[in-house]
């Protein structure tokens, strides 16, 4: 087949549409991308690209065709906004350029926010007149209205009306939590056109190789840390993941000096996690060790006893399983979870961690407290499972096969 993914994120930024692309291809498939220049987490271009270069690339036999936008800057605000509305307006207006003579079977949406990348994608779609599947991973409009990005009736009824005109464009809309579904269905998709494909985690977790690149300042404040408990929270630092909750739990447990709590990662909270450290009296019992590469992160998660995730309480949060569960189930390791609805439900079926409901800090500290309790023989059994739990449910090879089907499907 000759698939044509469309996505604001892409190669050098670190997004799981990459390790798709590459799948695609390995198969045998012909692959090309329509994304905009890497400006992700840092909010400024990366090294190498501008506003209008490089317009295309070829990276591991894949196609990349850059179309410009305007940076994320801080991430907040207004900068945020032009960025979502560069990519959409540009690539609704210069896509057809980019791509003229070329043809495609059908088109694959990696969805994550803004929705309104997916409007390069209709243009196409409407353009070349072949089928559009759309991998809805973040939940809108539900999620402008947990972070209070939209407040007012009135914006609500127009972001409501827009979502409903992008899912009526997409032929398949692939949801990555069963809960999702009844959202799309209140929106009007049918229910046909619904498919379950949920996340995976990338080969280097189900296959690791600890990295040879990792610093010695890392080895050492680890080689500080032998004989304390670490949970560490790897990821997007944002505030869907509720940190100031998961603070409140470390000050609650801050005397219990052998309890460290890790961060390992980037995103818009950052500063605010780092001052809140230090006014919270945590920086004993709290350390932030930064943004890595995924090639690094087998050592991180391998210096780990068990792994956090968390997401803030709002009812569409309860609706999403954050990627990292699947990644962490893969890599072995026991989960300390915050994460009401769906999330907390697969580590419960999986038996392999402990959970309570988002923002419940109290209950939090109290799982923490436990596991730090447990043998290394009790901390590896729940990883077994969860591992078995991944193998059976998301294994990545199964949950492309599915896809495949499907776009073959399609085609024929």
């Amino acid at each position: 087949m000759n698939i044509l993914i469309v996505t604001q994120y892409f190669w050098p930024e670190n997004f799981k549409v990459n390790d798709l692309a590459l799948e695609f291809k390995k198969r045998g498939h012909k692959v090309t991308v329509l994304t905009g220049e890497p400006n992700y987490p840092e909010g400024k271009f990366y090294s190498g690209y501008s506003f209008f270069r490089p317009k295309r690339e070829l990276w591991n036999g894949i196609e990349i065709n850059r179309i410009p936008l305007i940076p994320r800057g801080n991430g907040k605000g207004f900068y945020l906004l032009l960025n979502y509305i560069s990519f959409a307006l540009s690539g609704y207006f210069l896509a057809p350029s980019r791509l003229k003579k070329q043809s495609f079977d059908l088109i694959f949406v990696f969805q994550l926010s803004p929705i309104t990348l997916a409007m390069p994608a209709i243009r196409i779609k409407q353009k070349m007149r072949i089928p559009m599947y759309f991998w809805v991973l973040d939940l809108w409009p539900e999620t402008l209205y947990a972070l209070g990005v939209v407040k007012s009736n009135l914006g609500k009824k127009w972001v409501e009306q827009f979502v409903k005109w992008i899912y009526s464009k997409c032929d398949k809309l692939l949801i990555s939590s069963y809960s999702f579904k009844k959202s799309l269905l209140h929106h009007g998709v049918q229910e046909n056109r619904i498919i379950y494909l949920p996340n995976w985690a990338e080969d280097v977790f189900t296959n690791p190789t600890l990295s040879s690149s990792i610093s010695d300042v890392v080895k050492k404040r680890f080689s500080d840390l032998e004989g304390n408990f670490k949970i560490m929270f790897a990821g997007n630092i944002g505030e869907a993941q509720d940190i100031d909750t998961i603070l409140n739990a470390a000050v609650l447990l801050k005397d219990r000096k052998n309890i460290t709590w890790l961060f390992v990662g980037d995103g818009r909270f950052k500063e605010q996690l780092e001052s809140a450290v230090i006014s919270k009296g945590l920086s004993e019992t709290v350390l932030l060790l930064g943004r890595h590469p995924i090639e690094d992160m087998p050592y991180f998660f391998s210096q780990a006893d068990v792994m956090l995730a968390s997401l803030k309480a709002d009812p569409v949060f309860a609706l999403t399983v954050p990627a990292k569960i699947q990644t962490y189930m893969a890599s072995r390791k026991p989960i300390l979870s915050m994460v009401s609805g769906e999330g907390n439900t697969i580590v419960q079926q999986a038996a392999c961690g402990l959970t309570c409901e988002s923002g419940d800090y109290v209950q939090l500290a109290h799982n923490a407290s436990l596991m730090a309790q447990y043998s290394s023989q009790e901390l590896s059994d729940m990883g077994e499972n969860g591992f078995a739990f991944y193998s059976q449910n998301f294994q990545k090879d199964k949950l492309i096969d599915r896809l495949e089907n499907f776009f073959s499907s399609e085609v024929d």
